[in-house]
């Protein structure tokens, strides 16, 4: 392996600006990398750990230390994002009143349609009212 770790993906490559949250989690998503590239296999951290040479030790501490750190970051980062997910209180509502109001607009149409329909109906048996009454006065 490198020291150097690839590149995320096409667009960090081609240098195109990210948006910054983008941007903060290639971030993390680095340093982590980083602290993982020098962490060695368990079978040579566990050595090292039985080792009695205090830079071995301290230079596993480290590792782990840094591989903490920068998984830290990762886990505000995606706190974060959960949080811009969810929608605020006034969003929710007013999508919410958004909704009543086209359900209002909807039920408007519908009364008035059946308003129409009834005068319909009403000038029609007015009409057979009036040609029934006219049938009558001849007889």
């Amino acid at each position: 392996m490198t020291d150097q770790p690839a590149p995320v993906d096409a667009q960090a490559a081609a240098g195109t600006p990210l948006p910054p949250p983008r941007q903060d989690m290639i971030a993390c998503v680095m340093a982590l990398e980083a602290a993982l590239l020098p962490c060695l296999p368990a079978r040579e951290l566990q050595a090292i750990d039985r080792s009695p040479h205090p830079s071995h030790q301290i230079d596993v501490e480290r590792h782990a230390r840094d591989f903490m750190e920068a998984a830290k970051k990762l886990q505000v980062y995606f706190i974060c994002l959960q949080r811009e997910a969810q929608p605020t209180k006034a969003e929710t509502l007013q999508k919410e009143i958004a909704m009543m109001e086209e359900e209002l607009r909807l039920k408007n149409e519908l009364i008035k349609k059946q308003e129409r329909l009834i005068q319909g109906w009403r000038k029609e048996l007015k009409d057979q009212l009036d040609k029934h009454n006219t049938e009558l006065e001849r007889v």
